[in-house]
């Protein structure tokens, strides 16, 4: 039982490191180079970024029909594998075409192991250790962000080319490191792979329709809102300190390990939040503090300025997805939890595509990123706003539709 415990946490670390870790977070250090290099112009680099957003809205859509017609560990593999040749097959300056396309099927992929990851270890997982190992998955996501942020700004020193390749081999490796603990989950859940989310001890009928869904769609919205927010810091805020603030590739590098750091945290913030004042709560706390961290670089960017931006952002992107999982699992019980999930993941999905090519277009227009940063933190506050109205639902109107 602890050795498929583990290969069930191994198996969904793995997932959120490649799918979200390397997957989205590698390419954002090295939009600067990629433009000094002269690979693309400043537009181009940032239209390729969104690529990932809008091939992220994909996968989010098909990861639950592809697990429901194939089997996990096969589609699982496939994205593995997909994520470590968008890196390695980028390896040198083949066009905008060419990157977009690989770029694209990066996000499909991360997608899919985002989302049937996670609910694969959840699934040979017992039920009252779901939401420990929930928050533990999520762990891969800070990991993969402070590994691209220790080690391409080393490659980088190097050169591209090398950066790509490293990155591709490492995602090998994580690949290899993922399927082994598909592999080694053994047959007992295999019967039920199409349906992981079905394996629960309480007989399937916990929190089944207990709570109004309007509450559950607003936690969804403002998740949906959250991943239009965070662009800016995602997409932008290398290239915005290292070439529009003239501070440097090296400032720009250093900002993104502060951010790897804090993600690396995040979960473990999740976590006590959990644990000591409830997912609500640490929601409505969670996103405030990442609106506050959005909108820091409107204020100043010296170095404890955009270094308490760049940590308590890194923190509250896995605190947040964490806290949001458990939420919902709270609404809606481990039967529910797949489906809603991925309700909420491709809402997320939808929301960062759409933001991602029309911040990219407001940067086209307008030349600067600066403004980005008020309208990403505007939408964070909005977040927090609709997780308190969530609350005030839940607590005046027991009456309305339930989740079915």
């Amino acid at each position: 039982m602890v050795w498929h415990k583990q290969s069930a946490l191994l198996t969904g670390m793995m997932a959120t490191l490649a799918g979200i870790g390397l997957s989205r977070f590698a390419y954002t250090p090295l939009i600067p180079v990629l433009i000094e290099q002269h690979w693309f112009g400043a537009s181009d680099a940032a239209y390729i970024g969104a690529a990932n957003l809008l091939g992220y809205l994909i996968g989010a859509l098909s990861a639950h029909p592809l697990t429901e017609r194939f089997s996990y560990r096969w589609v699982l593999s496939i994205a593995f594998v997909v994520v470590a040749l968008s890196f390695l097959l980028c390896a040198g300056p083949f066009g905008f075409a060419w990157f977009f396309i690989w770029r694209l099927l990066s996000g499909v992929a991360g997608a899919i192991l985002v989302v049937a990851g996670p609910s694969m270890a959840l699934a040979a997982t017992p039920a009252e250790q779901r939401t420990t190992m929930s928050i533990k998955v999520f762990t891969g996501i800070g990991v993969g962000a402070m590994l691209s942020a220790t080690v391409i700004p080393a490659l980088l020193e190097v050169s591209l080319t090398a950066t790509w390749i490293a990155l591709g081999v490492v995602s090998l490796l994580v690949g290899v490191i993922g399927i082994g603990g598909l592999l080694t989950l053994g047959s007992a859940h295999h019967h039920n792979e199409a349906n992981p989310g079905a394996q629960v001890e309480d007989g399937g009928q916990a929190n089944i329709g207990v709570y109004p869904a309007l509450v559950v769609w607003l936690v969804i919205a403002a998740y949906g809102l959250d991943a239009a927010g965070f662009v800016p810091h995602t997409l932008f805020w290398v290239d915005y300190l290292a070439r529009e603030q003239a501070l440097g590739q090296h400032a720009g590098s250093v900002q993104w390990g502060l951010f790897g750091l804090g993600a690396v945290l995040g979960p473990l913030l999740a976590g006590f939040f959990a644990n000591r004042i409830g997912c609500h709560r640490g929601l409505m706390l969670a996103y405030s503090a990442k609106a506050l961290a959005v909108a820091i670089p409107l204020i100043s960017v010296t170095l404890v300025f955009r270094s308490l931006s760049s940590f308590i952002f890194g923190a509250m992107v896995p605190c947040l997805v964490a806290l949001t999982s458990g939420r919902l699992a709270e609404l809606v019980g481990p039967v529910q939890h797949k489906r809603v999930w991925g309700q909420a993941t491709a809402a997320f999905a939808a929301a960062q595509a759409v933001a991602g090519y029309g911040m990219s277009a407001l940067y086209d227009l307008w030349g600067t990123h600066y403004p980005l940063f008020a309208i990403g933190s505007s939408l964070l506050l909005c977040c927090a706003a609709l997780i308190w109205l969530s609350q005030r639902v839940l607590l005046t109107n027991h009456a309305l539709p339930q989740v079915r």
